[in-house]
């Protein structure tokens, strides 16, 4: 059995990549000489280094002193003038954030702020090293700091504090609508393909065709394996060569989301029976609004390709974009039994826990690589044997992030709403496509042993409550988690318990879809129960 297509391999080298997270945010609330000019701006913060206060009122006043020209990590960088119940600003780099936090600390300073040249990012790490350090450490874009500048002048004041949020996070329930229904219409869609085919299928050479056309479009268990070998490959590459390798990846996104997005719509457009004019070109009949449609697909990629990385809306196209390609791929892409949905789940939960739990005991900085890459690499940093330090001179592709995630802005918060519009919710796209595919081959089984949908309904429901389950987890430990952890068990286990109760396990395990179609194609011959053989043997 012969590899999947390299289009197909390409795209879904990248798409189980990265788990749900999310970070911490608070507002810094900054004025001027004239007490009448303020602004404010989005920082974020480590509720485990530093907690802020929840309103404005009970926020310190506090000036801002400029220390980006110094690096901050040594006592001799302190100016003469001290720095003492100072909000101190430095950049990123050299040093560790808590190298510097001590240092502004012992001067006396009651705040710090980091400013990063590029986007924001989420502040982790490890501060059992700096147990004694107290001061409140925020981190902020270094153009809102010179923004702060132009707008309020020299003589700055700020305030810092962290909203209270809802207990209840709508982002949640906005990602778990999109995942269920995503993963519940592409195995829907995947069966209604079985079904047609099964319909049109008759002759014992077009059901070879099909076969061999099956086996193309298939993983077999080394082809499984082989592909988890690849993405395992591909993670550490991406960790190692990240602002090269990005690019490569957001153009693979941009075509295959092309391809996916015209594919999932001219599916509906087909069913419209109004405004089917055609065109004639070398010999071949094109309705004109499925060009139209193409050239829609494409706006739409190259939309979100130009203005990615802004933030206010671009979410939404990504968001459209994923879906499609999830929903492309689970219809198309198969797995011909049991046996393999076993293997592939298995071994991606295994990619899954290792690259979001066991990394940060490797890499030298403690943090995840499914995490870093998630939020991407910190800033304009690279890492220099375990140390980041300042590469400002270096292109700007670190601050680019993966295209591999369903994101959801928390906008819950009207006095936030207008300033961040991070953090955000994310879920990957393998936490979709990976249980997708199992459902998918629980429809088609349903489809080809005429048993009403219960592993397919069944199915759709464990994933429902393996994602239940994984944002109760999330907001308990308040960490980012591998959804495949309670996703994989929860679709695998119900099918099995299925298969089980209906004896009907060594069938749904080897998955035989060409013996039942001969068996259906036998039941419903209208001339009686004769083999297609028998049958053209009469003749």
């Amino acid at each position: 059995m012969g590899p999947p297509p390299p289009r197909i391999a390409a795209a879904l080298l990248w798409g189980f990549l990265l788990p749900l997270t999310a970070a911490q945010e608070a507002i810094l609330h900054a004025s001027g000489n004239d007490s009448s000019r303020s602004k404010d701006y989005c920082v974020l913060y480590n509720p485990d280094w530093s907690p802020l206060p929840r309103t404005l009122e009970n926020a310190t006043s506090l000036s801002l002193m400029n220390l980006t020209t110094t690096p901050l990590c040594k006592l001799s960088d302190i100016p003469p003038e001290g720095i003492r119940n100072k909000a101190v600003v430095v950049q990123w780099g050299t040093c560790h954030v808590l190298e510097k936090a001590k240092i502004a600390q012992t001067a006396g300073a009651e705040a710090l702020l980091v400013a990063n040249n590029s986007v924001l990012f989420y502040p982790s790490g490890n501060k059992s090293k700096f147990h004694d350090v107290n001061i409140q450490i925020t981190f902020i874009k270094y153009k809102d700091i010179k923004d702060m500048k132009q707008t309020l002048g020299n003589n700055i004041t700020v305030k810092m504090y962290s909203p209270r949020w809802p207990d209840f996070d709508y982002t949640m329930v906005v990602i778990f609508a999109i995942a269920v229904s995503t993963v519940a219409l592409g195995g829907y869609w995947s069966g209604l393909i079985e079904l047609e085919t099964m319909k049109t299928v008759t002759s014992t050479e077009d059901r070879e065709i099909r076969r061999k056309k099956e086996e193309y479009l298939t993983f077999n268990p080394l082809t499984v394996v082989m592909f988890v070998v690849i993405c395992c490959v591909m993670m550490v590459l991406l960790y190692f060569f990240y602002k090269w390798l990005v690019y490569v990846m957001i153009a693979i996104f941009c075509i295959a989301s092309i391809m996916s997005l015209y594919n999932c719509l001219a599916a509906l457009i087909r069913k419209i029976p109004c405004g089917q004019c055609t065109i004639m070109c070398r010999d071949r009949t094109i309705e004109v609004r499925l060009i139209f449609l193409a050239a829609l697909c494409i706006a739409v990629s190259v939309v979100w390709a130009v203005f990615r990385n802004e933030d206010r809306w671009a979410w939404i196209l990504q968001d459209i974009l994923g879906i499609s390609f999830c929903l492309n791929l689970i219809k198309t892409l198969k797995l011909p039994n049991f046996k393999s949905c076993v293997i592939l789940l298995g071994l991606l939960l295994l990619y899954d826990v290792f690259f979001v739990f066991i990394t940060p005991f490797i890499t030298k900085n403690g943090e995840s690589i499914m995490v870093e890459l998630a939020a991407g690499p910190f800033g304009n940093n690279e890492k220099n044997d375990g140390n980041l330090v300042e590469a400002t001179a270096q292109p700007s592709a670190p601050h680019e992030k993966l295209p591999v995630v369903i994101k959801v802005p928390k906008l819950a918060f009207f006095s936030v709403m207008n300033v961040c519009l991070m953090p955000v919710s994310i879920l990957g796209f393998g936490d979709i496509i990976v249980p997708g595919l199992l459902i998918a081959y629980c429809r088609r089984f349903d489809v080809q042993t005429g048993s009403s949908s219960i592993y397919y309904v069944s199915s759709t429901i464990a994933y429902a409550v393996g994602m239940i389950l994984t944002f109760v987890v999330l907001v308990l430990m308040k960490k980012g988690q591998p959804a495949l952890l309670y996703l994989v068990p929860c679709t695998l286990i119900t099918a099995s318990i299925i298969a089980w109760r209906r004896k009907e396990m060594k069938k749904f395990w080897k998955g035989n879809n060409y013996q039942m179609m001969d068996h259906l194609d036998y039941a419903t011959n209208e001339e009686g129960p004769v083999a297609s053989g028998e049958q053209s043997g009469s003749q």
